[in-house]
């Protein structure tokens, strides 16, 4: 590629993010698309339609991830889920802490981006408190303090922690880790997907929308990160790259540290190297996606806090939003669907952390509301 292509590839991808992002916001408006929705209804109220919803998102992205690794458009190790650095501590530390938060944040940071859209000024505060907690675990003294502490305690693998890799010296290397992915991505997504329309409440109009939505936009973010924006030669550093990440790898839909940037880059936007990036796009779009969605039908409402209570329990939500999700390394999306299409070990880790601590902050709520009566 010749240098003066690449500011028109460039766009090519922060556009195509974004126009990906938008419908996952419009999507996620329509069929209230929501993680910490899901396990609350299963808990309260012993409904699984949006846990179902939710599992057919994540095994239509996991087939779609596979079957391009399987065709050797992309790679796992590429992601910053697949690296050989395990971080187990992080991953369940943050992961409960993004769960526990997320309940008393009202929802996970999609979510938040999602109620923006459409008018939440609590999801509003939600978002300028977890983008700057996430900031400070990502650069400021959090992040000090995360790197000498939970992150020293890790694994390192031989090569990537993704399962295709991490079984392939059984059976051998190079194509046969691609045939690898392909099986077991195909396997394991068929099963989700086949679990999710099982009952009659997982094969309703808005479940089989935002499920099959949802994750196929997840597979379509992987390859316009993984494919459209892959350089095998940068042109100016002659090194492989992935264009407009932040992370400088391949990334999908994923919105706690996005969040971050996008404050960076609105708090210093005349600072010429604030650029954007896929991240960034898709937090505007996104909330962009779900406000045109909720003008559309009609849902755009103006909402606030409802008392002191309320507003503690969002900005401590918020907080351990921005913190756990940064030490997860990804949220309900990030890790939840992004991560575990990658089927990385450490995904599997956060993602059953942000369950246990979203059920452990529903346990807890409902204790209060039986004590107070």
């Amino acid at each position: 590629m010749q240098e003066s292509e690449l500011p028109g590839l460039i766009q090519q991808v922060l556009w195509a993010s974004f126009v990906l992002a938008l419908a996952f916001g419009a999507i996620a408006q329509r069929t209230h698309f929501c993680t910490m929705g899901a396990v609350a209804d299963i808990v309260n109220i012993g409904d699984w339609s949006r846990m179902r919803m939710w599992v057919l998102a994540l095994g239509v992205a996991m087939i779609g991830f596979n079957v391009m690794v399987g065709l050797g458009w992309i790679e796992a190790r590429h992601s910053i889920y697949a690296g050989p650095r395990l971080l187990w501590l992080s991953n369940l530390l943050g992961g409960l802490m993004f769960g526990f938060g997320m309940v008393l944040a009202s929802g996970c940071a999609s979510k938040t981006l999602v109620r923006v859209g459409a008018g939440n000024l609590k999801a509003l505060v939600v978002f300028l408190v977890l983008g700057l907690a996430a900031y400070a675990t990502l650069r400021g003294v959090v992040a000090v303090l995360r790197v000498n502490s939970v992150d020293t305690v890790n694994l390192v693998l031989p090569r990537g922690q993704d399962l295709p890799t991490l079984l392939a010296p059984w059976l051998g290397t190079g194509a046969q880790t691609q045939t690898l992915a392909l099986v077991l991505g195909l396997g394991l997504g068929l099963a989700l997907v086949l679990f999710a329309v099982l009952r009659a409440e997982g094969r309703s109009a808005d479940v089989l929308l935002g499920g099959f939505g949802i994750g196929a936009l997840v597979a379509a973010a992987w390859w316009v990160s993984g494919r459209l924006g892959h350089l095998s030669e940068h042109p100016l550093t002659l090194e492989e790259s992935f264009l407009a990440t932040n992370s400088r790898a391949m990334e999908a839909l994923s919105f706690v540290a996005p969040v971050a940037y996008t404050l960076d880059w609105l708090i210093l936007f005349s600072d010429s190297s604030k650029v954007l990036s896929i991240g960034i796009v898709s937090t505007l779009g996104v909330i962009a996606g779900s406000g045109l969605m909720a003008l559309a039908t009609r849902k755009f409402r103006w909402e606030g806090f409802g008392g002191v209570e309320d507003t503690a329990n969002h900005l401590v939500g918020a907080v351990l939003m921005g913190v756990g999700g940064v030490m997860a390394v990804g949220c309900t999306i990030g890790q939840g669907l992004s991560g575990m299409s990658t089927l990385a070990l450490g995904s599997f880790i956060a993602l059953a952390a942000i369950i246990a601590g979203a059920v452990l902050a529903l346990r807890w709520q409902i204790w209060r509301l039986e004590r107070s009566l």
